[in-house]
């Protein structure tokens, strides 16, 4: 399979920065740099009005079966007993919580550009097949929204679990617990902060307010 690093002489290690670029760049040609069994090649195709190039995201699109069966992937089944199974569990869920820390850090980085493909509810559910053919794709999304979901509420933020632990944290430290009147506005300014992030991440989703620029 294609690997894209770079559009545009822009560095694209992610997918979802390819994709956005090339939405900026619809109607036009871009400059393309594509990695294939080890040898990199340059072409200047042309960008769809819809800001696609016709190509599939290998990750979301197929079954392992099928680029098996398509001759892209050899694709090895690795069967695991019930003891097994929690070390290659656990050692799945850090592998993924590494990979969208490593995402995170690329959104809160203004140069990456990473935060102008930011979505919500519609990006989500993007990442759905079309059809399961395995419990195994179901259990996989499920375990993965719920590792984002524990990452994401250990965040600093007032209104979520971080917060909290913040300010217990700030109690132990100095034996003084904060006004309550301050942890009253506190939790009002997170739910803001919070509200916020889900209206701009939807918006971004359906206006595309920052995949233009």
């Amino acid at each position: 399979y294609d690997k894209i690093p770079s559009v545009d002489s822009v560095a694209t290690p992610f997918f979802d920065e390819a994709r956005t670029i090339l939405f900026a760049q619809r109607g036009k040609k871009v400059a393309l740099e594509i990695e294939r069994e080890g040898k990199t090649m340059f072409v200047n195709p042309l960008i769809g009005q819809d800001g696609k190039l016709g190509i599939a995201n290998m990750s979301y699109s197929y079954f392992p079966s099928e680029l098996d069966s398509l001759g892209l992937l050899k694709v090895e089944n690795r069967k695991y007993g019930f003891f097994e199974s929690f070390p290659a569990g656990v050692r799945k869920t850090f592998e993924t919580l590494g990979d969208y820390i490593d995402q995170f850090k690329k959104i809160l980085s203004p140069e990456t550009g990473a935060y102008k493909g930011v979505g919500g509810f519609k990006s989500m559910g993007s990442i759905f097949p079309s059809y399961w053919g395995a419990w195994q794709a179901f259990w996989s999304i499920t375990a993965f929204f719920s590792i984002i979901l524990a990452f994401m509420n250990l965040l600093p933020i007032p209104a979520l679990d971080g917060g909290h632990v913040l300010f217990t944290l700030y109690e132990m430290v100095t034996g003084r617990k904060p006004n309550d009147k301050f942890l009253e506005y506190a939790q009002v300014v997170g739910m803001v902060i919070l509200l916020g992030l889900m209206l701009y991440a939807n918006g971004n989703d359906w206006f595309g307010w920052n995949r233009n620029k």
